[in-house]
């Protein structure tokens, strides 16, 4: 049986000590979010998930969503009761606006809530955290009457949400949708067309699910250009807030899925449904943004967490586990062979799970904090900064977290070796659960091409000169007698070299050769967090190191950030160098064939 707790000791230091979430108080929305009560929050999140929601992953995926003859979904046993638990505790609501019935706190504490619950069980977090952008959706483009009718009920968490974005034909392409929306004359659409992929579709956890589904009106545009968005509900909500009629939309099958199992995806068949329109018509693609950005930080923070996961149980497993010797000696002679823990390569795998997971804890937490301060910090300098960092490393934060999340599950599988391909230890399944966070939301592809595509080109290059700029300050007051943070300096500011350099080589080749910019694309984005690491590593290691000169309590902790520290300056950091060059190889090779030469 898989083990899980929640890394609630990490979570301090990184809100504490790292960010020191507290210093921000004499802001709106942070002044309630002292150290004491945001470790109070962070041990009883820790608890619930401990003991509520991590029991149910194994079963659930054994299990899996069923539908049933009359269209309904049931979801995995036990999944219903936890929910209702969640809701009633209030943990959907900590970073909720307060006037619309949530706690107000900084994004900083949802963000912690949705590690702890996609490490203890990913296919139960989704079902709340779809919603979330949902609500991001429609706090910021729905109407008062819209917000006043769903968000209350949606945020408490009585009521649930999705994002209909996908059709058979089209992915990522979302201009080449055939979903309609036909206007009744009465301020309502009737929606038609065929959804899939659809996370949360139906299940049974809530009493309506409000399903925000991309479609076309008629005479729209059939680029991209020509999206809306609409509100869907699975029931119908009077003027009183009561639930009216089912409407017609209805789930044709759960997709047969290689992890995910105890979440229902769905095929959502839409047959002149009631819908309204959110925003202006059209103008469905900057809503659609909005609900992508906020469902692409939680999908790297998905990365995140199966790697904590199977870390946890790979540690346990080098522990216990006994096989040949340490190659210096035996380290326990009476017994008849030592822990494979002894063994370098099998600490090089759980070394650099370690170095990944608490530096993308950092890096997550620090992202968190930016959403917060774009909307909340003192000027618009400040917000406007905030902003541009969190944009920027958005598809960072996405796709290098769940490639590197991918990476350690199937590295902490390999430390058990032949048993952790027999699916009772549960292995396996960390690594087909990490597997989709690589795909969904944008597919890893994607999210390198927004990046290099999008986000590097706007406002004249400014959030990448942000960026650059945080790490040159970072490494310029990084003067210290600590060995261990003067390493982390020097190579961090040699890998940040290394990207200034990938980032120039852009600007200088990639208008005259637009297949340079997609062939280097995911050799940038990799750089990127090989460097967005470095800098919560730079960080971390400061306050490890003061903390080691002031006190002798948990001296073993920061011992161990120090060494984590190191271990990226010499393990992770020479990587950007070998990137750079990836990225300045070019399309030659990449574009070179034919394409029938392929299958030749």
């Amino acid at each position: 049986m898989p083990v899980f707790q929640a890394p609630t000791r990490d979570t301090r230091f990184v809100v504490n000590e790292l960010i020191n979430l507290e210093s921000y108080g004499h802001l709106p929305g942070f002044e309630v979010a002292t150290r004491d009560l945001t470790d109070s929050v962070i041990e009883e999140a820790g608890r619930f998930v401990n003991e509520v929601i991590a029991p149910l992953n194994l079963s659930g995926d054994r299990e899996g969503c069923t539908r049933h003859p009359d269209g309904s979904v049931t979801t995995p046993k036990g999944f219903k009761e936890a929910y209702a638990r969640y809701v009633e505790a209030g943990w959907g609501t900590l970073a909720a606006p307060e006037a619309l019935g949530g706690q107000g706190l900084p994004h900083v504490m949802g963000f912690m809530m949705e590690e702890y619950l996609a490490s203890a069980n990913q296919a139960f977090a989704m079902y709340p955290g779809l919603a979330n952008g949902a609500i991001s959706a429609l706090v910021s483009k729905g109407s008062p009457d819209q917000q006043a009718r769903y968000l209350p009920k949606m945020i408490s968490g009585h009521w649930l949400g999705t994002m209909n974005l996908t059709e058979p034909h089209c992915g990522t392409d979302l201009g080449l949708i055939r979903t309609r929306a036909e206007p009744q004359g009465n301020g309502t659409y009737a929606i038609s067309g065929t959804k899939i992929f659809i996370s949360a579709g139906d299940h049974d956890l809530c009493e309506n699910i409000i399903h925000l589904v991309l479609a076309k009106t008629p005479g729209a545009p059939e680029s991209s250009k020509g999206i809306s968005l609409f509100i869907v509900p699975k029931f119908l909500v009077n003027d009183n807030g009561t639930l009216g009629a089912r409407n017609a939309v209805s789930v044709g099958s759960i997709e047969h899925k290689m992890g995910i199992h105890g979440n229902a995806t769905c095929v959502m068949n839409y047959d002149g449904a009631t819908g309204w329109l959110v925003g202006e018509e059209n103008k469905g693609l900057a809503a659609m943004f909005i609900m992508m950005n906020a469902a692409r930080l939680g999908v790297g923070i998905q990365g995140l967490a199966q790697a904590e996961a199977s870390y946890q149980n790979a540690v346990a497993y080098a522990l216990e586990r006994r096989q040949g010797r340490a190659l210096t000696g035996p380290a326990e002679p009476q017994q008849k062979a030592d822990p494979i823990i002894v063994h370098p390569d099998v600490r090089r795998m759980l070394m650099d799970a370690r170095t990944f997971i608490e530096g993308m804890r950092a890096l997550c937490t620090w992202g968190a904090l930016q959403v917060d301060l774009s909307h909340k910090a003192a000027t618009e300098e400040e917000r406007q900064a905030a902003d541009d960092l969190i944009s920027l490393l958005t598809p960072v934060i996405k796709g290098y977290g769940t490639d590197m999340g991918y990476k350690t599950a199937t590295d902490m599988q390999q430390v058990w070796g032949g048993h952790g391909y027999i699916a009772e230890n549960g292995m396996d399944q960390f690594v087909r659960d990490a597997r989709i966070a690589m795909i969904y939301e944008g597919a890893n592809g994607i999210q390198a091409m927004d990046l290099v595509g999008r986000k590097l080109a706007q406002n004249g290059g400014r959030a990448i000169q942000l960026l650059f700029k945080t790490i040159d300050e970072e490494c310029a007051t990084s003067e210290s007698a600590d060995p261990a943070v003067a390493l982390v300096a020097e190579r961090l500011a040699k890998a940040s070299g290394h990207l200034k350099a990938a980032t120039l080589w852009f600007m200088q080749n990639a208008m005259a050769d637009r297949n340079a910019l997609g062939a280097g694309a995911y050799a940038y984005m990799t750089l990127t967090g090989v460097v967005s690491l470095g800098l919560m590593w730079l960080k971390t290691a400061k306050v490890a190191s003061a903390s080691l000169a002031a006190t002798t309590d948990d001296k073993q902790f920061y011992e161990a950030k120090l060494l984590c520290a190191k271990h990226w300056a010499l393990r992770f950091a020479p990587n950007a160098g070998a990137l750079r060059y990836e990225v300045e190889a070019g399309a030659e090779t990449i574009m070179g064939l034919p394409a029938e030469a392929f299958a030749a």
